[in-house]
Order: C-alpha cells, then structure tokens, then sequence
C-alpha cells in the first residue's frame, strides 16, 4: 500500500510539470490562453452559480459549477494546445507521422514506406477504412511517389480500398490539424480480422523484401541486370 501511495506522489509532480510545459509551449504561440481559459472558467461557474440563486440552491450549484469550470477549461486548453503544436509542426518533415501515431485504436501505421533524397515522403495506416497513404512534401515530386506507393498496394492488397491523402497548405492539400479528423471521415468497409489480414499481407511484403537474397562479389562478365532491378553490390 505504501508503494502505491509513493509511486502515486511520484507520478503527480511528473504530471503537473508535464501540464506546465504544455502550457509555456502553447502560450509561446497563442498569447490569449491565460485570458480565455480564466473567462472559460469564471463565465461557467458564474451561469451554474446564478441558476443556483434562481432555484434556492446557490451552494450546491455552486460547487457543481466551480467544477465543471475546470472542467470546461481543461477542455479549451487541449483543443488549444493541440492547435499550438500542429502549428509547429506545420512544414516539418515527418510531422504527418506524428500525427498518425496518435490517430487512435483500430490503426496501424507504418511511417516512410517511401522516400526520396528531397526528404518527400509517404506514410501508411491500415484501419476499417482501408489503407491510407498519407504524402507530405513537394506537391510535384510527392505524386509521383504516392503514385507508385499505391500501385504497389493495389497489386498486394487488390480487395482493400487505397485512399491516399497530401498533406499541405496548398490546393487539394490537407492542413496537419485536419488530418486526423479526415481519416476518421473515411467510410468503413473492412472488419476487424480483414485489417488484421490486410496488415499482415503487408508486412509479409516488408519481410519478403528485406529477405531477399542479393549475390555478393563482382557480377559475371556478360551477365546483364534486369530493367529496373539493382545492381547488385
């Protein structure tokens, strides 16, 4: 019992320092925070206390007030919070990953299944929507990534729906804060052991590709390499 209570007080500076940091990061960027969390809190509280007085019971009202204060305004701090971050990510690469790693459960995903030198790349998540490959970088050399990525995916996985999303501020593009919420929209078509299924023909695919076996040593004189194969090192 001793054990719980100490690993308890261990956890709660952890998570008031963490709150704090939040809080700097997100000021840095919205400068209002302080003032509309303060308003959030006083306006909620002050509408529970007021119906308090109108029905004879300003203490009990008041209580439930003061905390649904901070409850309102722990929700306005995490929307705006999460606002300020997709803000400095905006343009960074690998930022679409970020935000595919906490897209929620009932997906997979598999960040830079292709990239090129530019640093253009393209993510992919397995869910109940199908596989979505999701592009960031230059809008005309990402195409042509993308293209081929889901190429790729069509002759695999034939039976699942591919939907392939750019990430960006540009026409046709989706802005990062709007990601997460865009996938959710996808229609769902596939059940749960189909995504298993689906996941595990592709990495079956991963593992069948870094197994391959390439020769070693010098190629043989009049031996000639195959279009579009590697020469072999």
């Amino acid at each position: 019992m001793a054990r719980k209570e100490s690993a308890a007080d261990a956890a709660n500076p952890g998570r008031l320092k963490q709150i704090a940091l939040t809080y700097k990061m997100t000021r840095k960027v919205d400068k209002t925070i302080g003032l509309v969390l303060a308003a959030v809190g006083i306006v909620t509280f002050g509408v529970l206390l007021a119906i308090g007085f109108l029905i004879g019971h300003p203490v009990y009202l008041g209580i439930l007030g003061l905390l649904l204060g901070f409850l309102a305004a722990a929700i306005v701090f995490g929307r705006r919070a999460e606002r300020a971050a997709f803000g400095q990510m905006e343009g960074q690469p690998g930022a679409a990953a970020a935000v595919l790693d906490n897209i929620g459960r009932g997906w997979t995903t598999t960040p830079a299944v292709a990239m090129n030198r530019s640093q253009d790349v393209v993510h992919r998540a397995v869910g109940k929507a199908g596989i979505v490959l999701v592009a960031e970088g230059n809008p005309n050399r990402v195409k042509t990534l993308l293209a081929a990525e889901k190429k790729k995916m069509n002759r695999v996985v034939a039976d699942v729906p591919v939907h392939d999303v750019m990430v960006g501020t540009g026409d046709n593009q989706i802005a990062l804060k709007k990601l997460r919420t865009t996938m959710l929209k996808f229609p769902r078509v596939l059940t749960g052991p189909q995504v298993t299924a689906t996941n595990d023909r592709l990495r079956a695919m991963g593992d069948l590709m870094s197994n391959m076996p390439l020769p070693k040593g010098p190629m043989p004189k009049g031996m000639r390499m195959p279009k579009g194969g590697q020469k072999p090192r």
